[in-house]
């Protein structure tokens, strides 16, 4: 737990800011490639054009020298991860920015769950009454009955339960091995769990798509980088709300780029759910235990 005297609110706020535009950028860019790669496709090449970012992650990687446990649960890992990814490239061509936003925001709600039911984690009242009000948050973004529930919304609740695994599988690993090994491992893992999907799927793709989707991974890098210098200067109950612009970012985006009708079910939805992910974080601060990460650490 960081120390008064080494938090940096203002820099942690600053540095989770320009996370939320280096995110929404990866959303802006995928949209706009839209169908023309399938989205398999479209998420290896984002993967492959990555690796060269994984460089300097090679001698952390052999020298860690890994067990036969901790092979298998990056492979899991990279498993569940492939196909978050996937549903996440599938939605973001059907379904408005601002949308795949806002049920991102689901994935830390999951996490706290799966961390009551799979790691032993207590979840008292005031916790599971959080959790409640976040799944509230999403029947106002999904409006059953009362709007059409497309395919997109249905991979984007995927999408945020298998980003929620593939974290809490990482959570057991980030005690064992260094953080260079972990990001490390779950490119290379999910660059080989996306490859025979994106064969089955392969069209050639242009030049100016390969462009495109090399900008994703470049945004992607960014944006966990200056997450991560987020994470440094400032505590998850600083940065946590902060996420929220993420949301405010890709409303303006879909609205002015890619003339998205602004809705205000969307937003409110998304607000009810950042509100109960932050209380959540809020709690377990006090109780000083780190389950619930911020909600720019399931991405793409």
């Amino acid at each position: 737990m960081q120390s008064p005297q080494a938090s940096r609110p203002l820099a942690g706020i600053l540095w989770m800011a320009l996370t939320g535009v280096m995110f929404v950028a990866v959303t802006a860019v995928v949209k706009h490639v839209g169908d023309g790669v399938p989205a398999a496709q479209a998420a290896f090449l984002r993967y492959v054009l990555g690796l060269v970012f994984l460089i300097p992650m090679i001698r952390p990687i052999v020298a860690a020298r890994l067990t036969g446990r901790q092979i298998r649960l990056f492979g899991l890992r990279g498993a569940v991860h492939t196909l978050a990814v996937i549903l996440w490239f599938f939605a973001m061509a059907r379904i408005p920015i601002a949308e795949v936003t806002a049920m991102n925001y689901l994935s830390p709600v999951y996490i706290t769950i799966g961390a009551a039911l799979f790691m032993g984690e207590r979840l008292p009242p005031r916790r599971l009454a959080a959790v409640i009000v976040a799944l509230i948050g999403a029947l106002i973004i999904l409006r059953p009955g009362m709007k059409a529930i497309e395919i997109g919304h249905i991979a984007m609740l995927g999408t945020a339960l298998f980003f929620a695994a593939g974290y809490l599988i990482a959570k057991q690993l980030s005690g064992e091995v260094s953080a260079a090994v972990v990001v490390g491992m779950l490119s290379i893992t999910v660059t080989i769990g996306l490859s025979p999907f994106a064969w089955a799927v392969w069209v050639t793709p242009t030049l100016p798509q390969l462009g495109w989707l090399f900008l994703v991974a470049c945004f992607a890098t960014a944006g966990h980088y200056t997450m991560t210098l987020a994470f440094a200067a400032a505590p998850l109950t600083v940065t946590q709300p902060v996420t929220f612009l993420q949301l405010v970012w890709a409303v303006i985006l879909g609205a002015v780029v890619f003339g998205e009708p602004v809705d205000g079910w969307v937003v409110l939805g998304g607000a009810v759910i950042l509100g109960s992910v932050t209380f959540i974080t809020w709690r377990e601060a006090v109780a000083r235990r780190s389950v619930t990460p911020v909600v720019s650490a399931t991405k793409v």
